[in-house]
């Protein structure tokens, strides 16, 4: 995974590389498994703070999204259910109701935000009723 920051952002660099991670996740182009580059590759690879790096790989690990092997790396961990359908359900809806509440400031009808989220969510991967993810498309 290639990661990016924008030094003009008003996002902290470590919730850059959080995000960066949890979209890579949602859209496939990270698996569970999957090898991420060490805490002193990263932070000289981006020319930030290796505590800028282990702050986000610490809070994602907390989070159950990486786990570190030690002497081996940190990878991307297994998905993880624990979250009760409730819980995921209340950060989902908090989650939304900051979207709306950006949308609406920025002018759209309820119309253009479905119509946003019907066509970017083609570009995610769903879980099914198997647990396959639908591919991104190309």
């Amino acid at each position: 995974m290639h990661f990016r920051i924008d030094t003009t952002s008003r996002e902290a660099i470590y919730q850059q590389i959080v995000g960066q991670v949890r979209e890579g996740l949602a859209r496939g182009t990270l698996t569970p498994g999957e090898r991420l580059p060490s805490v002193r590759e990263l932070a000289r690879g981006l020319v930030v703070n290796p505590n800028t790096i282990a702050r986000a790989y610490t809070e994602l690990e907390r989070e159950g999204t990486l786990i570190t092997r030690p002497g081996l790396g940190v990878f991307v961990a297994e998905p993880n259910q624990e979250l009760t359908k409730k819980s995921r359900q209340k950060r989902l809806v908090e989650t939304m109701d900051r979207l709306l509440t950006e949308a609406v400031h920025l002018g759209f009808t309820a119309e253009e935000v479905l119509e946003l989220i019907a066509d970017r969510s083609q570009e995610f991967q769903w879980p099914g009723a198997d647990g396959a993810g639908k591919k991104p498309r190309s």
